[in-house]
Order: structure tokens, then sequence, then C-alpha cells
């Protein structure tokens, strides 16, 4: 063997012997980094090793190579056994420095809270549950015949600018109330019916008493026998039911297109002096039965509409509708 392989070979070995005695002192991550630099790095002097083999005699590179790639290795090993081993000593000193009591409870996790809106729409289900109404949702997306032509509301009728419609192409629209949910039902099934209908609803309007998107409630009730004294008795349960008060409740002689005869609801709070507007209803109009072939002569019904954030502003006595929107935790941890 070359004399300067010889030598190279052993001064290879010398810097092995001195980077593993370093590693096996070390007792930081920070000096073993620097152990790793000084030896295998870009600049280490393993690497300046690696760089002569190009100068050595074809003979000699292999050997010379072979020799050094084992130095090599056994550096690199070396590093990565004392890494992991003071990484542990720094992970158990750790745990020992701190002290865990597992009969402590655990973080308490807050929970949500329905909206006041939701609560009501809760309420009005269980409430009209138990008078035998089946609840439907209905879409929101509706069609021209099911939002206003089923409903006796012509294409030239007045009442169509009360709604403020929000149009898609064609004969397509947001719904404007949940009364076309009626009308498929109607369509889809056969008298005795007691239905309820809710969901969002769409109108041009917002101040602080009304918005663009609003929450509805519509009831119907067709049958053999359906007349105006039931209708008012059953309103008259539901108040007093959903307020849990003995709300006192009027009649006032209204129009509906969809209705007649119809009828605004007003109540008053026990202790209050203050008629409130609440609600619309009426006797289903016949026009409203010929469009969905239920026959007038046999049947007759009955029809209420009531806006559910209106109910939920008097139930928790809010005076400002856009409160239900702004996501104010504060304000809805109230309820």
């Amino acid at each position: 063997m070359d004399n300067a392989v010889v030598k190279l070979i052993s001064d290879a070995k010398e810097i092995e012997n001195l980077a593993l005695l370093g590693i096996e002192k070390s007792t930081a991550l920070d000096s073993l980094e620097q152990l790793r630099v000084k030896n295998l790095g870009k600049s280490g002097v393993i690497t300046a090793l690696l760089k002569k083999i190009a100068t050595l005699p074809a003979e000699s590179k292999n050997e010379f190579g072979k020799e050094l790639n084992i130095i090599k290795n056994s550096i690199k090993f070396a590093l990565e056994a004392k890494k992991n081993s003071l990484e542990q000593q720094a992970q158990q000193k750790l745990l020992s420095s701190q002290t865990l009591d597992v009969t402590l409870p655990g973080a308490s996790i807050a929970l949500g809270r329905y909206h006041p809106v939701s609560s009501v729409i809760q309420d009005l289900k269980q409430i009209f549950a138990s008078y035998g109404f089946n609840s439907v949702s209905g879409s929101e997306i509706e069609d021209d015949f099911h939002n206003f032509t089923a409903l006796n509301i012509s294409a030239l009728h007045p009442a169509r600018d009360m709604h403020d419609t929000f149009y898609f192409s064609g004969d397509r629209l947001l719904r404007t109330h949940t009364s076309p949910a009626q009308i498929h039902t109607m369509q889809a099934e056969k008298p005795p019916l007691r239905m309820i209908s809710l969901g969002k609803v769409y109108r041009c309007d917002s101040d602080p008493t009304h918005s663009p998107m609003f929450h509805q409630l519509e009831g119907l009730v067709v049958s053999e026998h359906a007349n105006f004294l039931e209708m008012k008795a059953l309103l008259d349960d539901f108040f007093k039911s959903f307020f849990e008060k003995d709300v006192a409740i009027r009649f006032r002689p209204s129009y509906f297109p969809f209705t007649e005869p119809s009828a605004e609801v007003d109540i008053k709070m026990p202790g209050s002096s203050n008629w409130l507007e609440v609600m619309g209803c009426g006797m289903v109009h016949p026009n409203v039965f010929k469009h969905v072939g239920i026959d007038t002569d046999k049947y007759t019904g009955y029809a209420f509409g009531v806006g559910i954030d209106r109910l939920a502003m008097l139930k928790y006595g809010i005076d400002d509708l856009r409160s239900f929107f702004e996501n104010d935790i504060d304000f809805l941890n109230q309820f």
C-alpha cells in the first residue's frame, strides 16, 4: 500500500477516535451538533478527506474510500445514538419536574347554546305536535305557481307588491312565505290534513323589526268540519301554551288573498294594556282548493301564519331583530 495512503488512513482513524471520544463526553445537544458539523459537515474533516480520493492512484482509491466510509459511518452512528440518549434524558428530566394529579377534574368544555330562534322553533314543533299537526319544511326555492298562483294571487294581483320578491330566471324565486309547502302537501295527500310548515322565507325588507330573511310558521287544517270557531279555540290555546301565561287574544277583520274571511290576531300580555299584532289567519279560500283539486262541497279549511322571529322577540324581550344575526356570544349566552 502506498505510504501516502497509509498516512491518510492513519489520520482518518485518529480523527475517528477523537470524534468518538468527544461524542461520548457530550452532555448537550448543541455541543453534539457542533461535533457533527466539525466532522461530517460540508467543511468537516471527513468531508475534506473524501475529496482527496480523486488525487490518489487508481489502485489506492477503492481501499482508502472503503476505510473512510467505515470511519464516516462509525461517527454517524455514534452521533445518532448519543442524540437519542440526550433527548430521552431531557424528556425524562422534564417529566420528573412536572407533576400530574390524575384525580383532578379535566378541563371544562364550553357547551353551545340554542339560538333563541332555534329554541322557539323546537317549542312550536312540540306544541303543534301535541295538537296532532305534522311538521313540513318545504323548499326555499319555489316556482310562481306554488308561491302565488295556487294561493289565489294571480299575475296582476296587487298582493304581489306586498311581498317584494327575490326572483331568479324564469318563474323561479325565493319563497316569500312557507305557504307553498301547504300547496305541495294538498297536491300529494288527501284530506283530512293537519300540518304546519316552518322555515326561512325571503323578502326585500330590512329594518330593526324586518329582515330580508326571516323565519315563518304557517298552519293548515282541512277537514269536513273545519270552521272559524275551531281555529279561534286552537290559536287561543296555542298562545297560552307558548308564552306560558294567560294571554288574551282578539281577532280583527283583515284581507289575505288565500283566505276568506280573514283576520289579524292581536295578543295582550297579563298586566299590559297594549295589544300586539302577531298573526294572520282565516278560512281557506275556495279558489285555493280548486287549484289543488280538493272538493269544496265536501271540505273546508283554515290557515294561519306567524313570524317565528317575532315570537322569539316577544318571548325573550328582544327589541332589535338584527341581534339574531350578529353572532354576539354575550347576547346568545343569555338564552
